[in-house]
Parts: C-alpha cells; sequence; structure tokens
C-alpha cells in the first residue's frame, strides 16, 4: 500500500497558527471580561469618587449590648452609617432595628441565618437574601437593596441572587478586625492611616469599637472626610 504525505507549505502553517492564536486570544479575553464586570458591578468594595467622603458599615448578628452606646456616639456626632442585620437576630431583637431605623440609618440585607454564602447554590442564596427582607420588611417597613455576605464569602451563584432579586453585594475595603479583640489603638491606626475616598469600613458592634469610634471620628473629620452610610455614596 502506497502512503501519500502531503506537505503543506510553510505559509500555509503560519496562517494556521496565526488563527489557532486569536482563537485561544479570544477565548481568554471573553473570560476575563466576563469576570471583570462582575467585579466592577458588584459586588462593591469601595467607590471611585472625588467626594471626601468614606462610608461606615456596620454587620449586625450579635453584640446587641454594645448598641445602644454605638448609636449614642453616632447621634453625638451627627452620623448616620449603614447596619446589615441578620433576620435572625432581628426577629429577636425588633425594637432594636426600629431604633437603629428610627435615629436615621441605613438597614441593610445580611442573610437570615448568617450562612456560608459562597456553599450555597443560587436558590439557596435567594432564599437567604429573601427570607432576611421579609424579616426586615415587617419591622421597619421598607425593603433592603443592600446585601453584605456574612463572612465576606460570596460565589458567582450569591451575586447572580443579589442581582436577580435587585440588589447590590456589599463589601469593604476597611477591616477593622474588631471581633478580633485587637484594642482600640489598633482600629484607630488603621482606619485613620487607609481612610481615602470612597473606602468602606467594615465594623461590627463590639467593646474595641466602642472605645475607638469617638477617636477614629475625630481624626477622620480632622482629615476632611465625611462619614456616611454606603447609599449616600450609591448616589
Amino acid at each position: 500500500m502506497k502512503v501519500i504525505i502531503y506537505k503543506l507549505p510553510r505559509y500555509f502553517l503560519k496562517i494556521i497558527l496565526v488563527l489557532l492564536l486569536i482563537f485561544l486570544w479570544t477565548i481568554v479575553k471573553t473570560e476575563v471580561l466576563f469576570y471583570k464586570s462582575i467585579e466592577t458591578t458588584n459586588p462593591i468594595y469601595e467607590f471611585s469618587t472625588e467626594k471626601k467622603a468614606v462610608a461606615f458599615t456596620c454587620n449586625v448578628a450579635w453584640g446587641n449590648e454594645y448598641l445602644p452606646n454605638m448609636l449614642k456616639v453616632f447621634e453625638k456626632n451627627d452620623i448616620k452609617i449603614t447596619f446589615f442585620i441578620e433576620g435572625k437576630w432581628a426577629e429577636k431583637y425588633p425594637e432594636l432595628v426600629k431604633t437603629i431605623k428610627n435615629k436615621g440609618h441605613e438597614i441593610g440585607n445580611h442573610g437570615y441565618s448568617h450562612a456560608h454564602h459562597a456553599k450555597l447554590n443560587l436558590n439557596e442564596n435567594k432564599e437567604e437574601i429573601l427570607k432576611c427582607e421579609q424579616v426586615l420588611f415587617k419591622i421597619i417597613n421598607e425593603k433592603t437593596r443592600l446585601f453584605a455576605p456574612p463572612y465576606g464569602e460570596f460565589s458567582k451563584e450569591t451575586i447572580k441572587a443579589a442581582d436577580e432579586l435587585g440588589y447590590k453585594v456589599i463589601m469593604w475595603s476597611i477591616d477593622t478586625l474588631d471581633w478580633k479583640n485587637p484594642g482600640a489603638q489598633y482600629i484607630i491606626n488603621k482606619v485613620t492611616k487607609k481612610a481615602d475616598n470612597g473606602k468602606i469600613i467594615l465594623m461590627h458592634p463590639t467593646k474595641d469599637i466602642i472605645e475607638a469610634l469617638p477617636i477614629m471620628i475625630e481624626k477622620l473629620k480632622a482629615k476632611g472626610f465625611d462619614i456616611v452610610p454606603v447609599g449616600e455614596l450609591l448616589k
């Protein structure tokens, strides 16, 4: 049996190689743009703004004993922030939720049961967000629009669920790590050093935060920063 071998011209091989490279580049670019679109639209870690302002957020699933003093500090300094509240916690302390709202603070959704949202499928993510939304609506008669996933954990399914439910997923760019009890001075130093336009500062109702807040607020104001809720920077 006679085997016939065709030898392709060198220029033809070059064309095939170029086409293959273009094909691979197109695939890579599509993937990059896809993930970039997710990162730039949702979740939000900070805001690109010329406004000299930072946003305070407080995730609430415990620490209710510190909230009254926390609210007093904010009221004394005429500051409004965003409180992301867990549904189960809100069911136990509806009056505290009402107080937070009545003081003029923004209420956000922190999921119903402090779940690890990165491990949930699309429907489970939606269920956690919707259940918390329903609990909060009964208390404050207002639909939440901002969602902060517990532990800062999320997946593409979390983002999709939030988007489909009309939520913005809010993260942070400065973490006080107050839950680790690092001390008030650590929190003050970290926040004042890293503060910049549009930064989102995360905190929880803790003893260290109560001690740090007055000095932290004073130092941020001395630098010319306004302290606002997340919604203020979304406008």
